[in-house]
Formats: structure tokens, C-alpha cells, sequence
């Protein structure tokens, strides 16, 4: 039994009003289901991640970005077949699984996870560690060493995705703390976004930052990558259930209402305040929405998804303009503002709206709110500083090797065209 089966398996039996496959049966719908899910999460990476940071930067430096996305990004796929898959549910330890299925040795066409292929199984999972470091990148754009990423993506899957995973969805130690993350809230957001603001530290600020003008080049852009996002998300959220059933009914509308919440909660927030909505805004606070619900779409009500959406828009617009601040930080496309400040408000609400008497599913037999509290924080706690220690080595490292920002020379004329020879726009 394996990652999102576990993980679903806890589900039903604290929550036995959900139907769910208790033992491996071959269901078609199910296979289906999860093959489209599939297919909407992979699609988040490659074009929506590309599309949406790339129309963040500035004109020269574009392709760079979606280089480095469609790279790292084919890079996680082939480390995830070799060993990744294995060391998060394989048969493990507390942190890492084993390495009974490298190279997916000993997993047949016929084998199920639940109600589908174990394969399935394989590139969904796939595709969330995928997605995963290609978050990061948006933190470190415009003049980070494409090698050095390269080397960075490599250490840190090791290092940080593949344990915490393993500790959340793999059997590992949160898990059977009792820590709730339905689809990455700690393992994806809060992971991803430590180790981005690890690395623009550690990078330092764009050559010009605060005196030269870093305004977008391209919002539509950026709006097709949040719709391609938006979408794909339900890939992210609905998927996780792995089957057709009530939680991934309830998972789908509760990723459309945080959403819609967080939208409306940003712009109207950016317009009393600024006085004009902007789509960057509401492009923002969608994903400021989508982000908050992953940890919680399975197990809090529709109200409660509601407030957090709503929530989350206001915490989202606070992380990228004032605490960016007071971080001192150049983090290019704001991942940690978005990621990291809604991902962790996210699994804090979670131990709340859970509640049944605010309209969740409701804690397992013997949990009470206060203690599903503290649980998720230290959840919390264990990914900032698990993440913060594996970038900070990983950045170190691949800074030794092959440096890791490039010259103020190359950075002034542009990635595309001193990393790789191309240019968007003539």
C-alpha cells in the first residue's frame, strides 16, 4: 500500500462517512479518473509554472525561466523512476523509504494501488515532486547559474522533498503522528518556498534591485500561466482522493470556493488600499486560494474553505508586500509571500475547520482541535527546518562545484542570451 492509499486510508477510517476502496480492486472509473488527474497535474508545471513566472520577468530573461522549468523538470521524472518513488513508499524507516522498487523493479503493469495502476501511482506522485522544484525556481530567476540549478535540484529532491514526503504520505513519522496534509500544503508549498527563500538569500539581490525598474513583462502571460494553474489544480487537489468518490467531490468544491475567496479577498483589499484592482492581484490571490485549501480540501467544510479562501488572499497580499519587507529578500516571483505564508496558514486552519462543529468531516476518534493544532505545527516546524538545512547544503554545495550566480555582466545582458544563446523577442 502506497503514499495517497495510506493517506486515504486514515481518511475513511476517521472519516467513515467518505466511501472508500479498503483492499486493491480494479476499478475502471477510478483508473480513468486518476489518469486525467495525471495528466492536469503534470500539465501545472509544463506550460502553467513556466507561463506564470515567466511573464513575472523581464523580457531578456524569459526563456531562461522556462528553461530552467522544462529541465529541472525532466530531471525530477527520470531521479523519480531511478530512486526517488522508491525512497518516499518504499518499505522504510521514519524518514526514507527503501529501495525495493528502484527503477520500479517489482512493480508489474497488473499491480494496483487502491482502486488503479501502481504505475499511475508512480507518475502522479511523479509529477507533485515535479512541480515541487520547479516552485523554487521562481525565487531564484534572472541570476542563478542554470548548472547550479541543475545540482540543486538534484540534492534537494534527495534531501528534503523525498523524506518529507515520506514522512507525510509515506508512512513516516507525521503520519502517524496524525499530521493532515491532503495534496502538499508542508510536503509541496511550505517545502518549496523555504528552500527559494534559502536560495535568494544565499544569491543575494538582482543586480539594480530597488534602483532599476523589475516590473513584469508580460501579465497575460502570467494570467494564462494562473489559468493553466487554476485548472490543473483540481489534477493537484481532486486527485489526491484516488478514486471517485465523496472526498474528491468535497475536494473539488472546496478548491473552486478558497479559490473564489481568495480572489475577490485580494483584489478588493489591493483596491481599498492602492486603489486600483490589479489582474497581477487577482492572479495572485488565486493562487494564494489554491495553495491555503491543499493541506484541508478533503476534511473541511465548505464554509470553512470560504474563510480560508478569504483569509488567504489578505495573508497572501500581507506576505508579498510587507513581509518581503521586512525579509530584506529578493524573492522574484514571491514564493514564499504566496507559498509560504498560505501554505502555512493552510495546515494551521486545517486543525480548525476539521472541526465538525464548523463544518468539517470532523478529527479521528480520540483527537481533539487543540491537539490536531499542535500536531500541524509541528509539522510546520519540521518542514521549515528540515527544508532550510537541505537547501542551504544543497545551494552550498553547488556552489563549490560550478558557482552559483552568474557575472554581473551576464545577469545585465540577460540569461537567454549568455546561458543559453536564444532570445523571446527580436
Amino acid at each position: 500500500m502506497n503514499k495517497k492509499f495510506l493517506s486515504m486510508a486514515f481518511i475513511a477510517a476517521s472519516f467513515p462517512s467518505f466511501a472508500f476502496a479498503a483492499e486493491n480492486k480494479l476499478d475502471k472509473a477510478d483508473t480513468v479518473f486518476m489518469l486525467i488527474n495525471t495528466v492536469l497535474v503534470l500539465f501545472m508545471t509544463i506550460p502553467g509554472i513556466a507561463l506564470f513566472y515567466g511573464g513575472l520577468l523581464r523580457r531578456k530573461n524569459v526563456l531562461s525561466l522556462m528553461s530552467q522549468v522544462i529541465v529541472s523538470f525532466s530531471l525530477v521524472c527520470v531521479l523519480w523512476v531511478i530512486y526517488g518513488y522508491s525512497m518516499t513508499f518504499g518499505i522504510g524507516n521514519s524518514f526514507w523509504g527503501g529501495f525495493d522498487q528502484v527503477m520500479l523493479k517489482n512493480i508489474s503493469i497488473t499491480d494496483l494501488n487502491g482502486s488503479f495502476y501502481q504505475l499511475i501511482h508512480v507518475v502522479f506522485q511523479g509529477a507533485f515532486a515535479c512541480i515541487t522544484v520547479a516552485l523554487v525556481v521562481g525565487a531564484l530567476c534572472e541570476r542563478v547559474r542554470f548548472s547550479a540549478l541543475l545540482i540543486f535540484s538534484v540534492l534537494w529532491l534527495t534531501t528534503s522533498y523525498i523524506p518529507m514526503a515520506h514522512m507525510m504520505w509515506g508512512g513516516g513519522w507525521l503520519a502517524k503522528d496524525g499530521a493532515l496534509d491532503f495534496a502538499g500544503g508542508t510536503v509541496v508549498h511550505i517545502n518549496a518556498a523555504v528552500a527559494g527563500l534559502v536560495g535568494a538569500y544565499l544569491l543575494g539581490k538582482r543586480s539594480g534591485f530597488g534602483r532599476e525598474s523589475f516590473k513584469p513583462h508580460d501579465l497575460s502571460m502570467t494570467f494564462i500561466g494562473t489559468a493553466i494553474l487554476y485548472i490543473g489544480w483540481f489534477g493537484f487537489n481532486v486527485g489526491s482522493a484516488g478514486a471517485v468518490n465523496g472526498i474528491s467531490a468535497l475536494a473539488l468544491v472546496n478548491t473552486v470556493v478558497a479559490t473564489a475567496g481568495a480572489v475577490l479577498s485580494w483584489v478588493f483589499s489591493e483596491w481599498l488600499f492602492r486603489q486600483k484592482p490589479s489582474l497581477l492581484g487577482a492572479c495572485s490571490g488565486c493562487i494564494s486560494g489554491l495553495v491555503v485549501i491543499t493541506p484541508a480540501a478533503a476534511t473541511v467544510g465548505i464554509g470553512g474553505a470560504l474563510v480560508m479562501g478569504l483569509i488567504a488572499g489578505i495573508t497572501g497580499l500581507w506576505g508579498v508586500v510587507i513581509l518581503k519587507r521586512w525579509l530584506r529578500v529578493d524573492d522574484v516571483c514571491d514564493v514564499f509571500g504566496i507559498h509560504g505564508v498560505c501554505g502555512i496558514v493552510g495546515c494551521v486552519l486545517t486543525s480548525i475547520f476539521t472541526s465538525s462543529t464548523l463544518g468539517g468531516t470532523g478529527f479521528p476518534e480520540g483527537m481533539t482541535m487543540l491537539r490536531q493544532f499542535g500536531i500541524q505545527i509541528i509539522s510546520i516546524l519540521v518542514c521549515i527546518v528540515w527544508s532550510s538545512i537541505a537547501a542551504y547544503i544543497s545551494f552550498k554545495i553547488a556552489d563549490k562545484l560550478v558557482g552559483l550566480r552568474i557575472s554581473i555582466e551576464a545577469e545585465r545582458e540577460g540569461l537567454d542570451i549568455t546561458s543559453h544563446g536564444e532570445s523571446a523577442y527580436n
